[in-house]
C-alpha cells in the first residue's frame, strides 16, 4: 500500500488549528484532526512522529497568527497603542488561541513566548518611542499598560463582556491623564474616594464609562496598592539600613583596638574597645534587617476577592467558571511581582499585616534610639561626639555648648515610631467580621508617617556615624583614672609571685583603695593608688613595674578579636551581597 503523501504538514497544522478554534487545545487527537481533513489518520503520522509534535506545531502556528496581529498594529501611526489594540483584537478574533497563549492552557507561558520571538523587545522599543522613557522607566510603564490591556483582552476572549476598539482606545488614551479636580469635587458629593475616581475616569471616557471598575471593589484598588507601596517602602528602608551597617562597620574596624572604659549601670566596668561597642549597635541592626527581609518576603497581595472575600461577583462575570476565577489571584500576583495573594480574606487583607510591618519599623527605631542614647552619654563624657559644623550653634543662650542635637532628633523620631506602632495593632484587634471602615483614616496616617519617620531616623543615623569624632586622649585619661582599681588583682598576683602573702596584700589593697577613692571623690585629686602600692615594700614592685601592668590593651580581653571576627563573619557577607546599593550619604540641613 503506497504512503499517503497527499497532505502536507501545513495542511495538517491548519486542520489542527481549526479543531482548536472550535473545541480547544485538548480536542486535538488523530481521529478528530483526520475528520477535519477528510481522510484517515495515516497522513498525520506520516508527517508527524506523534501527536505531541503536532500539538507543538499547532501552538507555533497560533503564535505566528498572534505575531501577525502585532506586526499590523505596529504599523499604525501610534505604534505602541496600535500593538495594544492588536492584542485585544487577537483575543476577540481568536479567543481560543488567546486562551492557549495567555491564559494558562499551554505549557508555553506568555513570557517564554515573547522572549522566544523577541516580540517583548519590539513592544518595549515602540513604547519608549511613544513615551520618551528610558528602558527602566519604560518597563515599569509597560507593566501598568500590560495589566490593563491583558485584563480587557482576557474578558473579551472569555466572552463575558463585549468591548469595542473605540472603548478600549478611549480608556487607554486617559490611563495616566488623571483629572484630580473632577474626582475631588465628586468626592464632596458621594463621600467615596474610589467611586469618585471611577466617575472622573468615566467623564473622560463616556463611551467606556459603563465598564470601568467592573466586578471590582474599592479594596481591590486600595488594599493591593497599599501592599505594593509598603513593600517598595520596606525595600527603600532596607537600602538605608544596610548603608548604616556599612558605616558602622568602617567605624568599628577603625577603632577595634582602641581601649575604652565599658559601663554597667553607667559605672566604670571592665574595659572594652571603641570598635567592639559599635558591634553592639550593629548586632541590633542585624536583627532588624532579618525581620525586615522576612517581612518583605512574606508580603502578599489581597488579589481580587470581591465585597466579602468570596469572589462572587467574578464568578458571575465569568459565568460560573470556578477554574478561571481561581486563576485570577495568581495572575494578579504574577503581574505585580508578588509570589502570591492571600488565599482567603474578607473585603480587606487582614489589618494585622499593617501591624506586622510597623512592628518591624518599631524595632529599627528601638535600635536607633539605643545608639543615640549611647552617643549622647559619650558626648557628655567628651569621648565621642556627633558631627558639629564649623558655624553650628549649640545653644541660643550658652554659646560654648555643643549639644548632640542629631542624636536627640533620632531619639525623638524613634519615640514617635514606637508609639505609632500601636495604631495598626489597635485597628487590627477591633475590626468587625469581613470589614469595617474605622481602619481607613487611621492607616492612611499611621503607616506612611511611620515610614517617613524611619527614613528620617536612618538619614540621621547615617550622617552621625559618618562624622563621629573620637577623642582618644580623653578616653585614655578616663581609662587611667579608673584602671588602677581594676588592675589590683593583676598587681596582687604579680606581687605574690615575688614572694608576697596573698591575704596580707589583699587587705593592704583594700585599705589603699579606700584612701585613693577618698582622694578622688572627696578632694578631687588624682587617683594615687599606684603610688601608695609602690611605696609599700610588701609588694616588692616599683612604680614603673606597676605602671607596665596598667597598659590598657591588657584589660580588653578578646574585644579586638571579637570585633574583627564579627565584621568578617557576620557583616562582610551582607555588604558583599549588597555592594550595588552601598554608598548612600545623608545630608542633614538643620
Amino acid at each position: 500500500m503506497p504512503r499517503a503523501t497527499k497532505f502536507l504538514k501545513e495542511d495538517i497544522i491548519e486542520a489542527a488549528s481549526a479543531v482548536v478554534k472550535k473545541e480547544g487545545l485538548s480536542a486535538i487527537n488523530a481521529r478528530r484532526v483526520a475528520k477535519e481533513l477528510g481522510c484517515s489518520v495515516q497522513p498525520i503520522f506520516y508527517q508527524f512522529e506523534n501527536m505531541e509534535d503536532l500539538r507543538q506545531a499547532t501552538i507555533l502556528h497560533i503564535q505566528k497568527i498572534y505575531q501577525s496581529y502585532m506586526i499590523e498594529g505596529s504599523k499604525e501611526e501610534l505604534a505602541y497603542r496600535g500593538m495594544g489594540l492588536a492584542y485585544i483584537r487577537f483575543a476577540k478574533d481568536y479567543p481560543d488561541f488567546f486562551k492557549i497563549l495567555f491564559m494558562g492552557d499551554s505549557k508555553i507561558s506568555p513570557t517564554e513566548f515573547i522572549e522566544k520571538d523577541n516580540m517583548g523587545n519590539q513592544i518595549l522599543e515602540k513604547g519608549a518611542e511613544f513615551t520618551g522613557y528610558d528602558r527602566t522607566e519604560q518597563e515599569a510603564f509597560h507593566l501598568k499598560v500590560w495589566i490593563f490591556t491583558h485584563g480587557i483582552a482576557s474578558m473579551v476572549a472569555t466572552g463575558t463582556v463585549a468591548f469595542t476598539d473605540e472603548q478600549i482606545e478611549e480608556l487607554k488614551s486617559h490611563a495616566d491623564d488623571i483629572n484630580y479636580d473632577v474626582a475631588k469635587e465628586r468626592e464632596k458629593i458621594v463621600r467615596h474616594d474610589v467611586m469618585s475616581h471611577v466617575y472622573a475616569y468615566g467623564q473622560q471616557c463616556p463611551k467606556a464609562a459603563g465598564i470601568i471598575h467592573l466586578g471590582a471593589t474599592s479594596c481591590y484598588v486600595g488594599d493591593n496598592t497599599d501592599v505594593i507601596i509598603m513593600t517598595e517602602a520596606m525595600k527603600l528602608v532596607r537600602t538605608k539600613l544596610i548603608n548604616v551597617i556599612n558605616e558602622l562597620a568602617k567605624f568599628a574596624d577603625t577603632y577595634k583596638d582602641l581601649p575604652t572604659l565599658a559601663f554597667t549601670h553607667f559605672q566604670p566596668a571592665q574595659p572594652t574597645t571603641v570598635g567592639k561597642r559599635a558591634t553592639l549597635w550593629m548586632q541590633e541592626l542585624l536583627l532588624d534587617l532579618a525581620d525586615l527581609e522576612y517581612m518583605i518576603g512574606q508580603q502578599k497581595l489581597l488579589g481580587c476577592k470581591g465585597t466579602t472575600g468570596t469572589q462572587a461577583s467574578f464568578l458571575e462575570l465569568f459565568e460560573g467558571d470556578h477554574e478561571t476565577v481561581k486563576k485570577i489571584d495568581g495572575k494578579i500576583a504574577e503581574k505585580m511581582g508578588f509570589a502570591a495573594c492571600y488565599p482567603v480574606s474578607g473585603q480587606t487583607y487582614s489589618r494585622k499585616v499593617d501591624a506586622r510591618v510597623l512592628n518591624v519599623l518599631s524595632g529599627i527605631a528601638m535600635s536607633a534610639h539605643k545608639f543615640s542614647n549611647d552617643i549622647r552619654l559619650l558626648q557628655h563624657l567628651k569621648e565621642v561626639e556627633e558631627p558639629f559644623e564649623k558655624n553650628q550653634i549649640g545653644s541660643s543662650a550658652m554659646a560654648y555648648k555643643r549639644n548632640p542635637m542629631r542624636s536627640e532628633r533620632i531619639a525623638s523620631l524613634s519615640d514617635y515610631v514606637m508609639a505609632d506602632a500601636l495604631n495598626p495593632a489597635i485597628v487590627a484587634s477591633t475590626q468587625w467580621f469581613e470589614r469595617t471602615l474605622d481602619d481607613s483614616a487611621n492607616k492612611r496616617i499611621s503607616v506612611p508617617e511611620a515610614f517617613l519617620a524611619i527614613d528620617g531616623i536612618l538619614d540621621l543615623y547615617l550622617n552621625v556615624v559618618d562624622g563621629l569624632v573620637v577623642y582618644d586622649k580623653v578616653i585614655y585619661q578616663h581609662f587611667m583614672k579608673e584602671i588602677p582599681f581594676m588592675a589590683t588583682e593583676n598587681i596582687m598576683m604579680d606581687a605574690v609571685k615575688r614572694g608576697g602573702n596573698r591575704q596580707e596584700l589583699h587587705e593592704k589593697i583594700r585599705e589603699y583603695s579606700m584612701i585613693a577613692g577618698e582622694q578622688v571623690k572627696k578632694y578631687g585629686n588624682e587617683n594615687n593608688l599606684v603610688e601608695l602600692i609602690a611605696c609599700d615594700s610588701a609588694f616588692g614592685m616599683t612604680r614603673e613595674e606597676i605602671e607596665a601592668l596598667l597598659d590598657p590593651k591588657n584589660f580588653v580581653g578578646r574585644a579586638p578579636e571579637q570585633t574583627a571576627e564579627f565584621l568578617a563573619e557576620q557583616i562582610q557577607p551582607i555588604l558583599d551581597a549588597n555592594k550595588d546599593i552601598l554608598g548612600v550619604k545623608a545630608e542633614i540641613n538643620v
